[in-house]
């Protein structure tokens, strides 16, 4: 039998890992690998067309899934463009491994061709970042970069010089069990008895809810009814918990919509659950507030802590809602839901009149008429930018359904290369790109990724022919927009071309019809929406102090507009609240 090379080895190790797919771009110092993989049957290469593009389909394919995925870009440049994908995945505690494959081991340090020095490049975007100048590191360095993605949920690097991988791998070397999954952390007693004590105290408590949720409605939706408390939530704890929330008061955040402010910030006990909100300026100064989290380092780096809980929101809340006193008073809670009920009603009208007539279309009807149309397990990714504010404002979660963007990162483009990964983890789901024009064109060409491989990736293209958020931004500052405007192909014409179904939207009337047929299309299907960059209003006392980027400084005002089903969720929360 022939002896294993190290790249075997390699791509053995990430099987057993529960790898399914390596995403990249083939080259050079990389082709071992990728070799290795054209012979494990149990592997698949998937060749996009930018390596940003296979980092962030490793990273929404890790979301989806709860496991490990791969990417990979050959020596310099090529590995070079997974950088971006590496911090979105990072920053969204994505387990991805990506292998950075490097120079010639004798070159290293001497300025060959394409040299740069990854160990270096993804520190800052990894829990791991080693390199391979040496065989016998094999298995036990990918092992260890494995269980670094996993057990901390992030991003592992190793980087391998070509000649390296193609060397016979060591004999008798030491192979152990892989972790694949991570552990409960349940917190001490002591902080579950003083935070039991802090909420027996409190007379007014809020829960204001991140993706630290996840698996955890149950729990909150327990706890809630137990102390009579608004439920909020930042964007990423949108779709965990916001579904059947007879409590839910909103989302906070330049974003926000409803009375999920005023529950933060009217309380005397505010509790953070799994939430790394980074707005501050939404959070109080002058109430309680208990942060619990998994994350250690998570803990207190937003606002001042009146206790700091570790552990994982279920593990928590199991231990701590037996614990607390049954609240009976609801003044409070019925105050915020029909302060959010009341809040909603005046904003949805700006977006409901008329809009079969308005040309260019509301951006807000196609994110309405859309979340109507896809299916109840749809998986949505979401360009950074407007379609953050559609996506916040329109798609109605429901436990089934997946929101996945560039949350933390707010980098651009990641739409598309997100759907992506997601598809690949089931052909037959429901998977829609909302993505923004520019974020679209600026990765374009991996639209053509969909027709090779025949994924039935339905794009939903907001297409207003600006930087619409950069636009925003500017405003905000006092600025004169400049350097926004998109000029446009017809995106419909461009897809036809590549091979795939194709349909420009210019009328509200055309809207439904074009997205039924899209949907109904079996392969990669792009709806070309003209949209009207003026649609977003902006509150009148918006302060010059805001800042780009989303951040908040003296003003708490959030950014106005529709908010489709949510209004139906409100009204249906109020239907007991006792009438004066």
């Amino acid at each position: 039998m022939a002896k294993q090379t190290v790249s075997e080895q390699f791509v053995d190790i990430l099987v057993r890992a529960g790898v399914k797919r390596l995403y990249g771009v083939v080259g050079d110092s990389l082709n071992p690998v990728v070799d290795a993989v054209r012979r494990n049957s149990s592997i698949e290469w998937i060749q996009v067309r930018h390596e940003e593009t296979a980092a962030f389909a490793a990273g929404a394919e890790a979301q989806i899934t709860g496991t490990l995925a791969a990417c990979a870009g050959s020596c310099g440049p090529g590995n070079l463009h997974l950088i971006n994908g590496l911090y979105d995945a990072h920053r969204s505690m994505a387990p991805v491994l990506a292998l950075a494959s490097h120079i010639p081991s004798s070159e290293i340090g001497l300025g060959y061709f394409q040299e740069t020095h990854p160990e270096l490049l993804f520190q800052e975007c990894s829990h791991y970042n080693e390199m391979i100048s040496n065989p016998q590191q094999m298995p036990r360095l990918l092992q260890t970069a494995i269980q670094h993605a996993i057990g901390r949920g992030g991003v592992s690097v190793v980087s391998m010089p070509g000649d390296i991988a193609s060397r016979p791998a060591p004999e008798k070397s030491v192979e152990h069990a892989l972790v694949t999954s991570r552990p409960s952390v349940k917190p001490g007693d002591e902080e579950i008895e003083t935070l039991g004590r802090m909420v027996d105290e409190a007379e007014r408590v809020t829960l204001f809810c991140g993706s630290g949720t996840a698996g955890a409605h149950a729990e909150v939706m327990e706890f809630a009814e137990r102390v009579k408390a608004p439920v909020g939530h930042a964007l990423r704890g949108k779709e965990w918990i916001q579904y059947d929330n007879p409590y839910d008061v909103g989302m906070s955040g330049l974003l926000g919509y409803g009375a999920a402010y005023e529950a933060t910030n009217e309380c005397d006990l505010l509790i953070l659950l799994g939430t790394d909100f980074p707005y501050n300026a939404f959070l109080p100064t002058d109430v309680k507030i208990v942060q619990v989290d998994v994350r250690p380092e998570h803990l207190g780096r937003r606002s001042k802590l009146d206790l700091a809980v570790w552990g994982d929101v279920r593990e928590t809340l199991r231990a701590l809602t037996p614990r607390v006193k049954v609240k009976s008073d609801r003044k409070f809670l019925d105050r915020m839901l029909k302060k959010h009920a009341d809040a909603l009603e005046g904003v949805v009208k700006a977006y409901t009149r008329k809009v079969e007539k308005h040309v260019p279309i509301h951006p807000e009807y196609v994110a309405s008429v859309l979340d109507e149309l896809a299916d109840e397990d749809a998986v949505f990714t979401v360009d950074t930018g407007m379609c953050n504010v559609w996506a916040a404002r329109y798609l109605t979660p429901n436990g089934r359904r997946r929101v996945i963007g560039s949350f933390s990162h707010g980098s651009m483009a990641n739409a598309l290369p997100q759907a992506i990964g997601a598809q690949f983890t089931d052909r037959s789901r429901q998977v829609v790109s909302m993505s923004g024009d520019g974020g679209f064109s600026m990765l374009m060409g991996d639209f053509l990724t969909l027709v090779q491989y025949n994924l039935p990736v339905k794009v939903v293209l907001f297409n207003n022919s600006s930087l619409g958020m950069v636009e925003l931004e500017m405003l905000v500052a006092g600025l004169p927009s400049f350097g926004t405007t998109n000029k446009n192909p017809d995106f419909a014409a461009i897809a036809r071309a590549a091979g795939a179904y194709g349909v420009r939207v210019e009328k509200p009337k055309q809207l439904e019809g074009a997205l039924k047929d899209a949907f109904k299309h079996k392969g990669p299907a792009l709806v070309d929406v003209v949209t009207d960059p003026n649609a977003l209003s902006i509150p009148p006392k918006i302060s010059a102090d805001m800042v780009t980027g989303f951040a908040l400084s003296a003003s708490k005002i959030v950014l106005d507009g529709g908010v489709g089903r949510m209004l139906q969720m409100a009204r249906s929360n109020i239907r007991n609240v006792p009438r004066p």
